[in-house]
């Protein structure tokens, strides 16, 4: 039997979601984009001064449509990631501003080089499902730095990517160049190797670039995950049930227009909801609240057996530190019991401020022992127990058994050094403390990288189509 958690009992989901049905009709939402204003209009919407109400069986009808599955490939067209049902996965999170340095130990604008070695990382540990463009990088020109951390992203990495465009126009070229990767538009719609996030602005607003991404994405074909951020006491209401009850309304508006652009093409009913911390005025990740939230607003989703994504994993500490596991490795545990499809925000610090691959790699061992926690306690063999006790009798060595030696690897999840369960050492002698281990188990990770093999003139192509965007690209 698996392990399944729930939060919300069926009266009060009940609850919520006939909240956000009339949510979106009253007050409604506000829609900056005329194409999309137009769509819904034409399927029955009242607009009133870019505010769209939209009637419930309206809604209801787009949902409808919206794939219960679909699957991600990487760079050899395999479907490996999953979205649907309660199929679990993680990712690196994204956009980080800055760096955590191992050697200052403080926070630094990220590099082309931060993000090279994050994915990296990544890239070798079998936890992370998918990659990230996970650092926002300075040294480039703002204006192309959505282009440019996916390129990073698809030259070093094999893997599926979770992305996002934060401007309208900034998309097109995104697609092109993963057209480019998949080896033309029509891959890319029937292989995707990327899902975009495109986040909805709270309460209740579709800004002009998130509704146009919603549109283009829709048309393209290409996987969209739908991040709503409320943040309880803050722009959503105090309450985890009326955050809740946001979300799912923002969700629904956004699946809408979606789906009323292209039926049929992939989205996810994701988002990374956060409590409004009263005594800092932050938004802080590692919070019980903050993840019991995501827990919840992933259960309204599954209500509708669509796939599903949450923000956990991330750490509000500012270092590897106690804080940073037992945030970390509570949250990945929560996650994975609740079934949610994809788990982004691994290797964060500092509020989702700061990435760190220290971090990264040590999260890799909290998702290790969630995944095994979530495949549950199976039978083996005719006998559980009693073949085993026949042939050993009252003394217990079992280590002899040739079905000890069979089954260990089935029943037991090895993490990797890391994980310190060495025996105790002499008193003057000390093991290195866990941000040490996990530098070691980067720098490791880091010299055995091998970078994807890619055909020269697929590259070429790539990159002429960035430098054709951003002409001072030099190190292109």
């Amino acid at each position: 039997m698996r392990p399944k958690l729930q939060l919300l009992d069926p009266p009060l989901l009940d609850r919520i979601l006939a909240e956000a049905f009339q949510a979106i009709h009253s007050p409604g939402i506000r829609v900056a984009v005329p194409a999309a204003i137009d769509l819904l209009a034409s399927a029955g919407c009242i607009i009133e001064n870019g505010i769209a109400r939209i009637p419930e069986p309206v809604a209801r009808q787009a949902l409808s449509t919206a794939p219960r599955e679909f699957s991600l490939h990487n760079r050899a067209g395999d479907p490996v990631v999953h979205y649907g049902g309660d199929d679990v996965h993680f990712d690196p999170g994204s956009s980080c501003l800055q760096v955590l340095d191992p050697d200052s130990l403080q926070p630094r604008p990220a590099q082309t080089a931060d993000l090279i070695r994050l994915v990296q990382v990544a890239e070798a540990l079998p936890a992370y499902a998918a990659q990230s463009t996970a650092v926002v990088c300075n040294d480039v020109p703002q204006e192309v730095g959505d282009l440019y951390r996916l390129f990073i992203v698809l030259t070093h990495s094999n893997k599926p990517i979770v992305t996002g465009a934060f401007s309208a126009e900034g998309l097109a070229p995104m697609l092109e160049l993963l057209a480019i990767d998949a080896g033309g538009a029509a891959v890319l719609r029937r292989k995707p190797r990327a899902i975009f996030d495109v986040c909805p602005s709270p309460p209740l607003n579709w800004s002009d670039f998130a509704a146009q991404n919603l549109l283009d994405l829709a048309h393209a074909g290409v996987p969209t995950e739908i991040i709503s951020v409320p943040m309880a006491g803050a722009t959503a209401p105090v309450t985890l049930a009326g955050a809740v009850v946001q979300h799912a309304a923002e969700c629904i508006a956004g699946i809408t227009i979606h789906q009323l652009a292209a039926p049929g093409a992939p989205v996810v009913w994701g988002g990374a909801p956060t409590i409004f911390d009263m005594r800092t005025g932050g938004a802080p990740m590692g919070a019980i609240e903050t993840a019991m939230l995501n827990l919840a607003c992933s259960q309204v989703g599954k209500s509708f057996s669509l796939p599903t994504h949450g923000y956990l994993v991330a750490s509000d500490s500012k270092l590897l530190d106690a804080q940073a596991g037992l945030e970390a490795g509570m949250t990945a545990v929560l996650g994975a019991l609740a079934g949610i499809n994809m788990i982004s925000g691994a290797g964060m610090l500092e509020l989702l401020a700061t990435h760190s691959p220290e971090k990264l790699a040590f999260d890799a061992e909290a998702i290790g022992a969630a995944l095994r926690l979530i495949r549950g306690i199976e039978p083996r063999g005719d006998s559980l127990a009693l073949a085993m006790l026949a042939q050993t009798g009252l003394k217990g060595d079992f280590l002899k058994l040739k079905e000890t030696r069979a089954l260990f690897r089935l029943e037991q999840h090895f993490p990797s050094e890391l994980i310190d369960r060495g025996e105790v050492l002499p008193d003057n002698a000390r093991r290195p403390d866990t941000f040490t281990r996990a530098r070691e188990r980067v720098a490791s990770l880091v010299a055995a990288y091998q970078p994807p093999t890619i055909a020269p003139e697929k590259e070429k192509t790539m990159r002429s189509l960035l430098k054709s965007c951003g002409a001072g690209l030099a190190m292109l």
